[in-house]
């Protein structure tokens, strides 16, 4: 655990508001846990997740005045009847892996299910609890980060 409070920035994809606030439910309870800051931004949904991350990276980390060590991005894509699925899954979690090579640290809690029963069971905090497993990844590259910035490993 670090001395200082890491700072981090929960970006969801709102689209299924219900699985969303149980995903920041997960992701919230460890930050806290781990004596850790998070702001919550939602977006529509987890192709904009993306661009959100990189807009806050750019502005300095405006509104909030904070300095983000690190993002959790939080939503679910549920396949439909269109290939539309496959189009925002493939990209949204391309543009989140082409920041993370680029140096960011970003825990990729965006479920891509078949159907709502699947997602509410990758979402609860009492069955799969991605939101924790999402803001766990985060937390884990911060510290070797600043482990390996220091000259560690």
């Amino acid at each position: 655990m670090s001395k200082d409070p890491l700072n981090i920035l929960l970006v969801v994809g709102d689209y299924y508001r219900h699985i969303a606030d149980e995903l920041i439910a997960g992701a919230s309870e460890v930050i806290k846990a781990y004596g850790s800051n998070f702001d919550i931004v939602r977006a529509p949904g987890v192709l904009e997740i993306p661009a959100i991350i990189a807009a806050a990276e750019r502005s300095g980390h405006k509104p909030t005045g904070r300095n983000f060590d690190g993002y959790v991005a939080l939503g679910c894509v549920i396949r439909g009847e269109t290939s539309h699925y496959v189009h925002v899954c493939t990209e949204s979690a391309r543009a989140i892996m082409d920041m993370t090579v680029q140096g960011l640290a970003i825990g990729n809690g965006i479920l891509t299910v078949e159907n709502e029963a699947q997602a509410l069971a990758r979402a609860s905090r009492t069955q799969k609890n991605k939101g924790k497993e999402a803001a766990v990844a985060a937390i884990t590259v911060i510290e070797i980060k600043k482990r390996l910035d220091k000259g560690g490993v």
